[in-house]
């Protein structure tokens, strides 16, 4: 009785184990591919391209903004009078000479002077910040981080603002896109024209009234977004606005998957396949991007195979620095 009723369990087993086994060849996880793995291709394409960001902003009363070199060269300051009023056209406020020539920088209608931000006659290069002016009234300001600022920095597009449960959307003109006021900085006194000027009398001394109190320094604005909305717009201090900025357009770009190209901003690297199967890196030149696709706007020439992934980074020298040690 025992052998008839062990051998079909020692049968079973032997099936179970056998039927258990891999009869193929070993397989492998994709996700452990050895780095430099090819994983796909792909070839550029052509198509329009539309790039924007979104900035998380607010309503705010009389907020300060920069103004920017036009063009790298020597500032020359005006002496600006102390304003009568809120201005209704734009004032220069100063002049950038390159090759001999002016190139003006002046504040918007509807805003004031509120001081420089580099020395009288120093060398200075475009986009960089020179004075600082303050819009009188009502503007939406959003606040700027690193990645988008490097974004919109000269590529500043159509830019259009809704406040949060109120009007919008709407078109939103810009002020200014860069840091204003650094900390501390005290905005210059504007000269007084000779009708403000007064000659006190000298047997009358001057009282705690008559007396000019001390200019207060600034505190810093960091990097923000400043615009204004159309007249017929309702605002309210504080209230929460998204803005979005367009930063740049084109019809016919060339476009590649951002996983085939390493870089985002200025020049990047592709690995263009080869007909033996290798790799040969190249250097591009980089344009637009939605997060999706990136512009080549130089280094190809739309008929290569790309790798993707894309090249990697350089190992750092001498290991990982950031290895956790100790046991």
């Amino acid at each position: 009785m025992r052998k008839f009723v062990l051998a079909p369990l020692c049968a079973l087993v032997t099936v179970t184990v056998a039927a258990c086994s891999p009869s193929g060849p070993e397989q492998t996880n994709p996700e452990l591919a050895p780095r430099g793995t090819t994983m796909t291709k792909v070839k550029p394409t052509k198509q329009p391209l539309t790039t924007q960001i979104s900035i998380t902003g607010k309503v705010e009363m009389n907020p300060t903004f920069g103004l920017v070199a036009p063009v790298a060269g020597q500032v020359r300051f005006f002496d600006l009078p102390a304003p009568n009023g809120t201005p209704t056209k734009a004032i220069r406020v100063a002049t950038v000479w390159k090759d001999g020539a002016p190139n003006y920088v002046e504040i918007p209608a509807g805003a004031v002077f509120a001081g420089r931000l580099v020395d009288d006659k120093s060398t200075v290069t475009a986009g960089m910040p020179l004075a600082s002016a303050k819009h009188v009234g009502y503007a939406l300001v959003g606040d700027v981080d690193g990645q988008q600022a490097y974004k919109i920095s000269g590529a500043l597009g159509e830019v259009k603002a809704q406040i949060k449960n109120g009007p919008g959307p709407f078109p939103c003109a810009v002020l200014g896109t860069i840091a204003a006021l650094p900390q501390g900085t005290i905005p210059e006194k504007p000269e007084q024209t000779p009708d403000q000027k007064t000659t006190p009398d000298a047997k009358t001394p001057k009282t705690p009234d008559q007396q000019q109190p001390p200019q207060q320094p600034s505190s810093s604005t960091g990097l923000r977004i400043v615009c204004t909305a159309p007249a017929d717009i309702k605002m309210i201090n504080g209230a929460s606005a998204s803005i979005e900025v367009i930063t740049g357009k084109s019809p016919e770009a060339m476009v590649v998957p951002v996983e085939a190209v390493a870089g985002q901003q200025g020049k990047g690297k592709v690995d263009v396949l080869q007909p033996d199967g290798s790799r040969k890196t190249v250097e591009v030149e980089l344009g637009l991007t939605d997060g999706k696709v990136i512009e080549v706007k130089s280094g190809l020439t739309g008929t290569e195979e790309l790798a993707v992934p894309g090249p990697n980074l350089p190992e750092p020298q001498g290991g990982d620095q950031n290895k956790p040690t100790g046991p």
